[in-house]
């Protein structure tokens, strides 16, 4: 049995943090874009500045999936004004939950949505929401499974390329 970990990441853990975000979201989105509009977004989100920048904010709780010494998925959530939308105190946004393709089906992603739910819980938010691309099934299951209903959309840019994603919100109480 796999044997994964699941810790905040610090500033120690920058370079590891783009790699694992830089590789899942290209597994996850690369055939779906242009590689001009993945390299824009990559560049974008995953360039040293910006990781550093998020990950020094209080605002914005990044955790890692290990395996022994590999990083195998990653975790972002977002509060107060780092949440793309929103931006209400009682929230918590979801704004990743990212896993290496070998690790699919392996319970890893739900690991990472639990550690988000526990957090959301120690900071006493009453509800989790997120954007999910209107066209990744797979997630849109993921999530409904899980208890997350939806309540809007909005547009995510990848590159130049505008995108819908669902909003999905999941309210929190004593069992969920």
């Amino acid at each position: 049995m796999m044997q994964v970990d699941v810790r905040k990441a610090t500033m120690d853990d920058r370079a590891a943090l783009q790699l694992i975000g830089r590789q899942t979201f290209y597994e996850t989105f690369a055939r779906h874009n242009t590689e001009a509009d993945m390299n824009k977004y990559l560049e974008g989100t995953f360039n040293e500045r910006q990781v550093v920048s998020e990950l020094d904010n209080s605002d914005c709780l990044f955790f890692m999936a290990w395996e022994g010494s590999s990083v195998i998925g990653y975790l972002k959530l977002s509060i107060g004004e780092a949440q793309t939308e929103l931006r209400e105190e009682a929230g918590l946004e979801i704004e990743r939950i990212y896993v290496l393709k070998p690790y699919h089906g392996l319970g890893v992603g739900q690991l990472l949505y639990e550690k988000a739910i526990d957090v959301a819980r120690s900071l006493q938010k009453t509800y989790v929401w997120l954007g999910v691309w209107e066209e990744n099934a797979r997630a849109i299951r993921f999530y409904e499974k899980n208890g997350f209903v939806a309540f809007d959309n909005h547009t995510f840019l990848v590159g130049d390329d505008e995108q819908t994603d669902i909003m999905m919100k999941k309210i929190l109480d004593a069992g969920t």
